[in-house]
């Protein structure tokens, strides 16, 4: 029997649009020896498993840095960055091979680092300052309460033609006491983000009868719908506009099929819930 294949979701970070398309065919296209890696859309909202960022591009460095390269979250800097970096580099012209190569290794490393993470005989591993903080706080009490971001209370509503992701989905979110709801009408989709507390809809782009765009539209030309996050469920076969989702009002996408852990992921940070 056949070791399953590890799968790994990579983000393109700066690069310009040929050369990241070079990048993600020859990413549809890996070696049978190693893992397989599918490119993130630009909107995605799913976290990556791993990220490759043009070193000639400052913000797309900028991004990979605030990302926190390390064991378990895999970067690669492609190109000139002029400075060292916590992760990989791989100079250009790119060489698929050695890319192909590092990439394998750096997805070995993670699922390792992941395993010694979950297991029990794991020590702890404790926050390090590299600098002293001056706790010092002379904060008006008033500004707190303006800074402070209160939780989502309303429910995630799945649009699909069937209840099965709705079932799913509020086993995945049963500890946190989400209220989890379906249809498969787009007036009672609208309906119900009208009359009852909604924060999230998610809707499966291959719903019968369903225009996303439009649906995301007609739920946020309703009063006070600003505070509702709709999220598009698209099989990347099937295509997505960027331009009419970004008119329409869509937060983001996630690709399908999806892994539990990044649609928990996706929902408890549009829930503002704890990781």
């Amino acid at each position: 029997m056949h070791a399953k294949r590890q799968s790994l979701s990579v983000r393109l970070l700066g690069f310009p649009s040929a050369e990241g398309a070079e990048l993600g065919t020859a990413l549809a296209h890996p070696p049978r020896d190693g893992p397989s890696y599918s490119c993130l859309l630009g909107d995605s909202l799913q976290e990556p498993d791993l990220v490759i960022a043009n070193g000639d591009d400052l913000s797309a460095l900028a991004a990979l840095l605030a990302w926190q390269p390390g064991l378990t979250r895999p970067g690669l800097v492609i190109g000139s960055a002029g400075m060292e970096f916590p992760c990989a580099q791989l100079a250009r012209p790119l060489d698929m091979f050695q890319m192909f190569k590092l990439l394998t290794d750096m997805g070995r490393k993670r699922a390792d680092a992941l395993t010694g993470m979950l297991a029990p005989e794991a020590p702890p591993v404790h926050e390090r300052r590299r600098r002293i903080r001056l706790d010092l706080d002379i904060t008006d009490p008033a500004d707190f309460a303006k800074m402070r971001h209160h939780a989502p209370n309303g429910a995630v509503l799945i649009v699909d033609k069937r209840g099965a992701l709705r079932d799913h989905v509020a086993r995945l979110l049963a500890a946190q006491q989400v209220s989890v709801e379906w249809t498969e009408s787009a007036a009672a989709a609208v309906r119900l983000c009208a009359e009852t507390p909604v924060s999230v809809v998610m809707i499966n782009t291959s719903t019968p009868g369903i225009d996303p765009y439009a649906l995301c539209s007609e739920i946020k030309r309703q009063e006070g719908a600003e505070r509702i996050a709709v999220v598009l469920l698209v099989n990347q076969a099937s295509g997505y506009d960027t331009a009419r989702a970004r008119t329409a009002g869509v937060r983001g996408l996630l690709d399908k099929p999806i892994a539990d852990r990044h649609l928990v992921s996706a929902l408890k940070k549009l829930l503002s819930l704890p990781p």
